[in-house]
């Protein structure tokens, strides 16, 4: 696999405006980086998983014989949802086709952001929410009264199948009684912006919510109920996956509060919201009824963190690779954390070491500024940031910085609101910076990446990819023996 043949693949599908030339350290990083979301598109992870035979459905070693539903119902919500149901729609049609048609009739409906719409046979997408937005809708709303009113009328021999992935907590979205979409909407956002992770915030937004931990399973009537997912929280618990629509809850209403008192101390959000979780502590959800019911992780953060490992490996680097099973803490910690393990390779012998590269994978947490200096920007610029800052703190030689690369993106194609993916350093991009006098400490005071790195041609650009896994950081070093020059 040559590094040029790498970059050219990683433009062409994700589209890339700052053209990398072939054989830069960048190149590679974004070569890395394309293939780890290669390996975690839905619809690819669902070709692979989900097979039939003469009898039976297959899932990893679990069946479901053929002759025990007569139709599939098709429900999800989720950034990598409309690829999923895509590939099962491939599947089934591939397989249960026969010169008189289909054999199984599928019916359905899948919420997913704007630009993720395919046209399927038998199943709604239906773009609830817009790009960059990742927030409920009325949309969202709306799509989900659907899902909801399609599993209570299945019937014992339906076969209801769930796509969930990551980002599926707003575009499945039902408020429970008495909390309107406003207070969902403030609470989230004062959650998100107070450095709350993915764990306190689902925590919440499942007791606010008619859906979420368990809902979704509570209204099935169908006889089986399957559910593929594709994870964006780390370490995979299925009761915080898209706020766990199919599964029981682990979480109490209680264990809401407590994060509405570690979080909103001085009680400054909606009264209703409190209200509304006191009383369900005192009256705790019904039981989730007995069903046939299954859940399998299909994708998560360790594929693509392994994926882009193997593109390491291909490329010729010494490669080392991370994955985080829980919350890794704020983005600016382990930006400079990615800076020291960068100067540590740089350090080492180069008469042992060709090329290093450094792979990690998780989902920092980012405390946002004040909205009246507040620039645009999420966790990976924020991280690539604090990983230039640290590389400033650390005084490298000009020859130094002309041997390393750090890139940082989510696999989703969105960081915060904004049009990136995440951002990317080399020695270019600090020669940039270095010519336009920019402050970084200032851009990273008002949480402004996207502004500080599109001056410098150090924005990642993949636009919507389909998929959400967390996010990939990769961190490369060239040794003097095998230096390439950039162009």
């Amino acid at each position: 696999m040559e590094r040029g043949q790498r970059a050219d693949l990683f433009r062409s599908q994700w589209h890339c405006v700052i053209p990398m030339a072939p054989g830069t350290l960048l190149s590679d990083a974004q070569a890395m980086f394309a293939h780890g979301v290669e390996a975690v598109l839905g619809d690819r992870l669902i070709i692979d998983s989900v097979s039939f035979d003469e009898t039976a459905m297959l899932i990893a070693d679990h069946s479901i014989r053929k002759d025990s539903f007569d139709r599939f119902v098709v429900v999800g919500a989720g950034k990598a949802s409309a690829a999923m149901a895509a590939g099962i729609s491939e599947v089934i049609r591939n397989h249960l086709t026969t010169d008189s048609g289909l054999d199984f009739p599928v019916i359905g409906h899948v919420n997913v952001p704007q630009g993720c719409h395919r046209d399927l046979p038998g199943i709604t997408i239906q773009e609830a929410r817009p790009a960059g937005v990742n927030e409920p809708t009325v949309a969202a709303i709306e799509g989900t009264d659907r899902i909801l009113q399609l599993v209570a009328d299945a019937g014992p021999r339906d076969l209801v199948i769930g796509l969930i992935s990551g980002g599926g907590s707003a575009l499945l979205c039902r408020p429970s009684p008495g909390i309107s979409l406003d207070d969902k909407l403030t609470v989230t956002r004062w959650l998100s912006s107070h450095g709350a992770d993915i764990v306190a915030l689902n925590t919440v937004r499942k007791h606010l919510s008619d859906v979420k931990g368990g809902g979704l399973l509570r209204a099935n009537r169908a006889g089986q109920f399957l559910t593929l997912v594709l994870s964006d929280v780390l370490g995979d618990p299925l009761d915080l996956i898209a706020s766990g629509p199919t599964v029981p809850d682990t979480s109490t209403a209680m264990d809401a509060l407590a994060v509405l008192d570690r979080f909103d101390p001085d009680h400054q959000l909606p009264h209703v919201v409190r209200e509304h979780l006191k009383q369900a502590a005192d009256h705790p959800a019904s039981t989730i009824a007995a069903t046939d019911h299954s859940t399998f992780v299909l994708g998560n953060n360790a594929v693509a963190v392994d994926a882009a490992g193997i593109t390491a490996e291909a490329l010729g680097y010494n490669h080392v690779m991370h994955c985080h099973r829980q919350s890794e803490g704020d983005a600016e910690s382990v930006g400079r954390h990615l800076a020291d393990l960068t100067l540590t390779m740089l350090q080492a012998d180069p008469a042992v070491h060709r090329q290093d590269a450094f792979l990690s994978g998780g989902e920092p947490t980012v405390s946002l500024a004040d909205a009246s200096i507040r620039g645009v920007g999420g966790r990976n610029g924020q991280l690539v940031l604090a990983a230039y800052a640290r590389l400033l703190e650390l005084n490298l030689t000009d020859d130094q910085w002309s041997r390393l690369a750090i890139l940082s993106g989510g696999t989703d194609g969105e960081d915060g609101p904004s049009d990136a993916a995440g951002g990317m350093i080399d020695g270019d991009v600090h020669r940039r910076i270095m010519e336009l006098g920019l402050d970084v400490h200032d851009a990273m005071r008002r949480n402004d990446s996207h502004g500080f790195l599109r001056q410098v041609g150090g924005l990642l650009l993949t636009g919507p990819t389909g998929t959400n896994v967390c996010d990939i950081r990769i961190a490369l070093v060239d040794h003097p023996k095998h230096r390439r020059h950039s162009t």
